[in-house]
């Protein structure tokens, strides 16, 4: 088995690396190829992995490659984890949301619209190039905004792929934890879009524990918000929906308090995580250092690698597993397009991921499902064809977003400040500009 990282430079990187490592029995894993277009950062998180195998007496090879095309031959798998314009870029998508009075979050709102238009393109030109180099191979996007991009690729391409966020895992191992059961023994009804989610019920080895769950998550509410306004409003809404919230949905939710809060906070989330992704790479560069850093768990991704791993043996060993993952509705959610892509319960097995039918969403959520999706569609037309139009009805869809006004003056900004990322869509291509890789 071959395994290609698209974005290999990662801080996240070992995280997936050890779960590989440790996967052997169940992944017969021989060849790691991590390909990125920033060769230092590349070389150093090589390194820390090469010694990270050594250390577990592991044979598999790790190569590295700044070349996409040949990074791609004989995968079996294709995981996606590009950043595009960087962390630098996600700083700015954050501080363009403060600067308009409006939420500056990596990828909800205009933060999330922002990397989406930097980042489709070149996640669709990744999707094509799988077409030519390795045409039976599975796409793991773990790309942001996740969702979005995943519906790029299934609408824009013809390879297998599914979405990953570690939230709905996280959620899975909450319970777990509350309940004190096996992981294993968790079975949620989950429905919605990535970051965008709700859990309707529990079930325990097949029994409905949903009360009794969701009694315990909203005592324990303070794990997941800030005591005060923002905690506060999210179990008000838990108590009135009788659904567990992805912790997205504070956005949504109770604006107000998140914006106050944000307004608190003297450095933007980025410019936390730079912050800890120097020492990350300060810890990768050490020689002797083998070991996964403790310090990696504040970079965020909790069950990042647990996530991955198990599509992955669930599509090499045909498990026909139940994971809820990012993918094409087809039918399964009524009122949703088949193209739409949600985050939703899907059997997984070598030849499909197929989601599974279910009712169709309450009217408490489904109009906020609807507008988000058609935001999302309308945020992938924008990105791939450059229609400013398309941009700006996606922004007006978004109820995070201001009116047309201020809707026009955030565009604006963000393409002025996002030119260099955007080339060959909304700007003229430079002679010689390609997709980035």
């Amino acid at each position: 088995m071959k395994v290609t990282v698209i974005g290999g430079a990662s801080s996240y990187t070992p995280e997936l690396v050890e779960g590989l490592l440790t996967r052997t029995h169940a992944l017969p894993l021989q060849h790691l190829t991590l390909m990125d277009i920033e060769p230092a950062r590349l070389e150093i998180v090589a390194g820390f992995c090469r010694r990270m195998a050594q250390r577990l007496s592991s044979p598999i090879s790790i190569e590295t490659s700044v070349a996409l095309e040949p990074a791609l031959d004989g995968a079996d798998f294709v995981i996606t984890q590009i950043r595009a314009g960087g962390m630098a870029a996600r700083i700015s998508d954050e501080k363009l949301g403060r600067r308009h009075g409006i939420l500056g979050q990596e990828t909800t709102g205009v933060g999330g619209f922002a990397c989406a238009l930097r980042t489709i393109p070149r996640i669709v030109a990744v999707a094509q190039a799988m077409e030519e180099r390795c045409p039976d191979a599975f796409m793991l996007n773990f790309t942001n905004p996740s969702g979005i991009v995943t519906e790029a690729v299934v609408k824009h391409s013809s390879i297998r792929v599914a979405g990953l966020c570690n939230i709905p895992i996280g959620m899975e191992m909450d319970i777990a934890k509350h309940l004190g059961c096996a992981h294993a023994e968790v079975e949620l009804d989950y429905v919605g879009l990535n970051h965008l989610s709700w859990v309707s019920a529990v079930r325990i080895a097949g029994c409905d524990r949903t009360e009794e769950a969701l009694d315990a998550l909203i005592a324990h509410a303070t794990d997941e918000w800030d005591p005060g306004p923002l905690c506060d409003a999210m179990v008000t809404t838990m108590r009135s929906l009788r659904m567990y919230c992805n912790p997205y949905l504070q956005y949504f939710y109770a604006p107000e308090a998140a914006l106050a809060r944000q307004a608190k906070q003297v450095k933007t989330r980025g410019e936390d995580v730079q912050g800890i992704e120097d020492t990350l790479f300060a810890i990768y560069a050490d020689a002797a250092a083998n070991t996964k850093p403790e310090m990696l768990s504040k970079r965020g991704g909790a069950h990042y690698s647990t996530a991955a791993l198990g599509v992955m043996q669930a599509v090499w060993n045909d498990t026909r597993a139940r994971l809820i993952l990012c993918c094409r509705n087809n039918g399964a959610v009524p009122g949703f397009d088949d193209e739409a892509v949600l985050e939703i319960p899907a059997r997984v097995g070598r030849e499909s991921v197929e989601a599974l039918p279910q009712s169709a969403p309450p009217p408490a959520i489904r109009g906020l499902m609807h507008c988000v999706k058609d935001y999302e569609s309308l945020t992938v037309d924008a990105a791939l064809t450059g229609d400013r139009d398309a941009a700006l009805h996606a922004l007006l869809l978004n109820p995070l977003l201001p009116g047309i006004s201020g809707c026009e003056a955030v565009l604006n900004d963000l393409l002025a400040i996002n030119e260099p990322h955007l080339r060959g869509t909304f700007f003229p291509a430079a002679a010689g500009a390609g997709h980035g890789f």
